[in-house]
């Protein structure tokens, strides 16, 4: 009965010796949980503290940016308006020098036609013979009618083509003699 008294002591003896084994090597190991378990409620609580000011602060750096998004697109559409106007300024600038440069030559055209008239050499004028206006004879109805229906024939004539004036001139006829005929609408002015 010896053996099994000394067997169950034995290995009460060995689970004994183990455990204090366990023991020894679990105490560094629980040490380092401890700290670890320290370290990790210090990272909670600076987290707790600091990240939700954090956040905020992100937050609102979001809403700056969207802001500054904003303003920069604003500041484009008005550059580009500011563009456009430019564009347009320059445009009518640009019509007003061709109008001015229109004006110009206009104004030099004037007043080189004026001066071309002012230094011709003014023709001679014929003496117009005018009766005065006591001796004007006046005329009666019938006397008024004839002669509205002889200017009209003398205005028809003079329109009508004469036969030397649809022909070429011809080889005998010089340059002096052909520029001193009288033209054809003077004709019937002539024949009174």
């Amino acid at each position: 009965m010896i053996d099994p008294l000394f067997w169950l002591g034995l290995s009460l003896l060995l689970v004994a010796t183990s455990l204090t084994a366990v023991l020894v090597a679990a105490i560094p190991a629980l040490q380092e949980l401890a700290r670890a378990a320290r370290s990790a409620e210090k990272l909670f609580d600076t987290l707790s503290r600091d990240l939700p000011p954090t956040l905020n602060a992100i937050r609102t750096t979001g809403l700056e940016i969207t802001d500054l998004t904003d303003d920069v697109s604003e500041g484009v559409k008005s550059a580009s308006q500011v563009v456009k106007q430019v564009d347009q300024s320059l445009d009518g600038a640009r019509k007003q020098a061709q109008n001015v440069q229109v004006g110009t030559r206009s104004i030099f055209v004037g007043v080189k036609t004026a001066w071309k008239t002012f230094t011709r050499q003014k023709p001679a004028r014929r003496p117009v013979e005018r009766l005065p206006i006591n001796e004007t004879p006046s005329l009666t109805l019938r006397e008024r009618e004839v002669l509205r229906q002889e200017e009209r024939r003398t205005k028809a004539e003079a329109y009508r083509i004469k036969d030397g004036y649809n022909q070429p001139p011809s080889r005998e006829d010089n340059d002096e003699n052909f520029l001193s005929k009288p033209i054809a609408s003077d004709d019937w002015y002539n024949q009174e």
